[in-house]
């Protein structure tokens, strides 16, 4: 009888990741295969493997103990990476074709295999390129209504939903996000990272008591709304994409909180391109703004009505009080998105790979501005066109 040991976590290097792969049954016996480390985010190394004489590839992301970006002093659990291969399976069941799909997961070493999506760009860096992205708003929207929508009480049976609550627990990461999102951007604290000549505007906002209260609330709305299974990092570098394909990527921050925050990370890296672009190219992404919440409250009506199991489904304003609570949600976490993306800890390539000072600085500040008025203003904004029409008068 043979015994099965239990592996070892360590991290691969690439000579290691290519013995992985051929393990793994995915190529031909003489297949010949190239490994290269492309990651460039914080917390992971993620491998391209290829086969030389197929042109057939995959990814091996592997999480890393501890923050890359910090090193071993930032201890992080490995738990994330089965959270994440788990995260794009259940989203793929409800939105195929829209994330990557998964090939093998390997809990003790911490790796998930997928599918290789070489052939895309993220999104960040061609928008920064000012790629257009035709199809982005339409397929996020769809994305978020689908993913949102299915893992929601809306559609679960309670005993179902609380299951995958307890599955999709994610303290360690949620901790992360409580902090760099609702916390540290909004007090004098250490990780806090801006130029100089921003300090006064820095100030301001730790000094605004009416704009702490509204960052206040939905940080309690991300700590106790378990309302449906979010992706947890949706921003503009965590989707590939070209001119007729979207794939969503990496929710290891996935959990069970507030439906409004996925919506709101990525409406708030789009608002950042609509500070670094200018006239036709600006338009541009106002109209994926507009596109994507008129898609995801469209689509999410519609499964509504034909899907909901809620026995208030049918009770006139019901549904129009929800999708306005996911709209005023997704405002104030894309105020705070926008706010701590400038000052925080963790910065975007689309404002800090502004290359003149003076107008990185003008840019940083209107983040920073439009970040204060969409918390402010959440309550009394009525409209995603009232919205573009904000961003057009702060940008004139």
């Amino acid at each position: 009888m043979t015994i099965a040991t239990k592996k070892q976590y360590e991290s691969l290097t690439e000579e290691q990741a290519i013995i992985y792969a051929k393990n793994l049954n995915l190529f031909s016996n003489d297949a010949q295969l190239t490994c290269s480390e492309i990651g460039d985010g914080n917390l992971n190394y993620v491998f391209h493997i290829k086969d030389l004489r197929s042109g057939k590839g995959i990814i091996l992301k592997q999480a890393l103990p501890y923050a890359k970006v910090v090193g071993e002093s930032w201890p992080l659990t490995l738990k994330r990476a089965l959270i994440e291969a788990n995260a794009l399976k259940k989203h793929g069941e409800f939105a195929a074709g829209l994330v990557p799909e998964v090939y093998a997961i390997d809990e003790e070493l911490a790796i998930t295999v997928m599918e290789d999506l070489s052939r895309l760009t993220i999104s960040r860096e061609g928008l920064i390129g000012l790629e257009s992205y035709p199809k982005l708003a339409t397929d996020i929207g769809k994305y978020l209504a689908q993913t949102l929508f299915h893992t929601s009480d809306f559609a679960l049976h309670p005993f179902e939903k609380k299951k995958l609550v307890s599955e999709f627990s994610n303290p360690e990461l949620c901790k992360i996000t409580e902090d760099l999102i609702f916390t540290d951007p909004f007090f004098d604290h250490e990780t806090n990272d801006f130029e100089p000549s921003l300090r006064a505007e820095v100030e301001a906002i730790w000094n605004n008591e009416l704009l702490k209260l509204e960052v206040a609330k939905l940080k309690k709305s991300f700590l106790t709304e378990a309302e449906a299974l979010l992706h947890g990092d949706l921003h503009t570098g965590s989707i590939f994409a070209s001119e007729t394909e979207t794939k969503v990527i990496d929710p290891e921050f996935a959990f069970y909180g507030p439906i409004g925050f996925d919506v709101g990370l990525f409406l708030a890296n789009l608002i950042v391109q609509t500070i670094t672009r200018e006239g036709e190219q600006r338009d541009v992404i106002l109209r994926h703004i507009e596109q994507t919440w008129e898609v995801f409250s469209a689509d999410f009506s519609e499964l509504w009505e034909n899907k909901a199991v809620e026995s208030y489904k049918d009770t006139k304003g019901f549904k129009a009080y929800v999708l306005n609570k996911i709209f005023r949600d997704t405002l104030g976490f894309a105020g705070c998105e926008l706010i701590r993306r400038t000052i925080g800890l963790a910065h975007v390539k689309d404002l800090d790979g502004i290359v003149e000072d003076e107008k990185r600085i003008l840019s940083k500040k209107q983040a920073l501005r439009i970040g204060e008025l969409l918390l402010l203003k959440r309550e009394s904004i009525s409209s995603i066109q009232a919205v573009i029409v904000l961003l057009e008068e702060l940008q004139k």
